[in-house]
């Protein structure tokens, strides 16, 4: 398909104004971020919204109006309440985007088949001579390929959408930089769906209290529809993994994390603190600033094909503020990491006696994060990593029954370095993320201590989501009747063990304490019981 990129004139609106009415789609610029617009009166039009997006025909879309009159004329609604004019007169045109059972012109793609239909009036000039010379109201999710960040410029609907749609204009920058407020007037009482530059504050001077829905802060229940844009699971989402970082100490935190592949987004006052790649998004209280920035930096940070994680501030949910929170959280899938806790990375060799160590600490209020569980969890049936296992070693590694043959992946896994390596390339990354999200957890239910207990933590980096590092260390003998006893070996085969490991001064040069566990449980006991104190003494 040939793409036209149109300028901002009467002439070339008039154009794209041409291609609406032929049935077909355009990239348009509005206040809060471009929309991608077909006749909203024109089911097999808005089809090819989806179609160029690649969005699932289930997430509604907005309704783009030039003014009241637009509703009343074509009996948008069933009924223009009264609140719902109290809204439109305060903030049409403007971010606000209205939800009340729909009339009989609205086609079911538009609603995605429900009994509601979503309008707002956008301010920008550019959008609205758009839906004045075409005479239709416009259907406009955001101009970008679906659950990619929102488009803030014209190049980012280049970048997305050229030969997939009719037409782009270019209108400059969005100002606002998030997608609108949306309040959903078909509930009593009303509720809001998505944050963004209208805040609930203002909402409420105008109609009185309102609800937030769960879905605005939470991931949206399982097998719930949406009936807003915005409410699905992840969205807005870099290439890279995002991770939300909450508690007074995201510049040390996030400096443990550093490294070639991350990036961090960060307030202004942050950025000379932090060490690796930073986005800023503005000042700590500039919540209008962080929205307009924000899908613009997640946009530059899609440009650098080497980053693979990205960590950023946990936004508040005060004014503006929630939009950033509301984008944020899904782009980054609800992965949120506490900066507040401790964690103590726990490692050694085989046989050094790691397990009794983890139940000792275990007594004394830590949760345990197994890695070894993790990954055995993260090979199971279903599991996202395993078409990255077949691509690596071979499709007959998943069986007919979709489960991983062992056996098989760890003949060719662990044949030489540079298999062990690939391997570990896909499995620790999903370890890590697991055991990150498992800390979460159980940090929201009152956990402030954690052992990260892996035995390749630095082998893998693991060390970066540690406070601290504990090696367990232990003599020769004592290795190896443990390693024979626990795996029923030979002491021929526990030593092929034990020499395919590092030594012990491998793990003492690295970690920040060592305890020596040579069997006597009441001296380690002892031991741990005084590093726990050492520890508390120094949080």
């Amino acid at each position: 398909m040939e793409t036209l990129l149109l300028e901002d004139t009467q002439k070339d609106i008039e154009t794209a104004a041409k291609i609406i009415n032929d049935g077909g789609i355009v990239a348009m610029p509005t206040e809060t971020v471009y929309g991608l617009a077909a006749n909203a009166l024109n089911g097999k039009a808005v089809a090819k919204i989806f179609t160029a997006k690649g969005r699932p025909m289930d997430n509604p879309l907005i309704v783009h109006i030039s003014g009241i009159d637009m509703i009343e004329k074509l009996g948008l609604y069933r009924e223009f309440t009264e609140k719902a004019k109290k809204l439109a007169e305060k903030f049409w045109p403007g971010p606000l985007t209205i939800i009340l059972p729909k009339g009989d012109c609205i086609p079911d793609e538009v609603s995605a088949g429900l009994d509601t239909v979503a309008v707002r009036c956008p301010s920008h000039k550019t959008a609205r001579m758009l839906i004045e010379l075409s005479d239709k109201p416009l259907a406009a999710p955001s101009a970008n390929l679906s659950g990619k960040p929102s488009p803030t410029k014209f190049q980012h609907c280049v970048n997305d959408l050229i030969g997939k749609v009719d037409g782009i204009i270019d209108g400059g920058d969005c100002t606002v930089g998030v997608e609108s407020t949306v309040i959903t007037l078909a509930t009593n009482p009303p509720r809001l769906l998505r944050p963004g530059g209208i805040t609930v504050e203002q909402i409420e001077k105008v109609i009185g209290k309102i609800q937030v829905d769960k879905a605005v802060t939470h991931q949206l229940e399982e097998g719930k529809t949406a009936i807003s844009p915005g409410m699905k699971y992840k969205h807005y989402a870099p290439k890279a993994q995002v991770y939300l970082v909450k508690g007074n100490s995201f510049v040390p935190y996030v400096n443990r994390l550093t490294n070639s592949n991350t990036a961090v987004i960060c307030f202004d006052e942050d950025e000379k603190s932090i060490t690796g790649l930073t986005y800023k998004i503005g000042s700590k209280n500039d919540y209008n600033t962080q929205a307009h920035r924000i899908f613009d930096v997640l946009r530059q940070i899609d440009k650098e094909s080497s980053i693979n994680t990205v960590y950023a501030p946990l936004p508040t949910t005060e004014g503006v503020s929630l939009a950033v929170y509301n984008r944020l959280i899904r782009a980054a899938a609800f992965r949120i990491i506490n900066s507040d806790v401790f964690v103590l990375g726990l490692t050694g060799p085989t046989g050094a006696g790691k397990s009794t160590v983890a139940k000792v600490f275990q007594q004394n209020g830590y949760h345990i994060v197994d890695t070894d569980k993790i990954a055995k969890n993260i090979l199971q049936k279903n599991s996202p990593i395993l078409p990255k296992i077949a691509d690596a070693f071979g499709d007959d590694i998943i069986n007919s029954n979709g489960e991983v043959d062992r056996k098989l992946l760890a003949k060719r896994a662990f044949k030489d370095r540079e298999s062990t390596n690939k391997l570990n390339s896909i499995t620790h990354p999903a370890i890590y993320e697991v055991s990150l999200l498992e800390i979460q957890e159980y940090s929201d239910n009152g956990f402030d201590k954690f052992i990260l207990d892996a035995p390749l933590l630095f082998e893998s980096n693991g060390q970066r989501f540690c406070n601290k590092t504990l090696a367990i260390i232990s003599i020769l003998e004592t290795r190896k009747n443990r390693i024979i006893k626990r795996d029923n070996l030979t002491p021929e085969e526990a030593m092929q063990r034990i020499n395919a490991q590092h030594s012990n001064s491998y793990y003492t040069s690295k970690a920040d304490y060592v305890v020596e566990n040579n069997g006597n449980f009441q001296d380690v006991q002892d031991k741990i019981a005084l590093l726990i104190d050492n520890i508390n003494k120094e949080l």
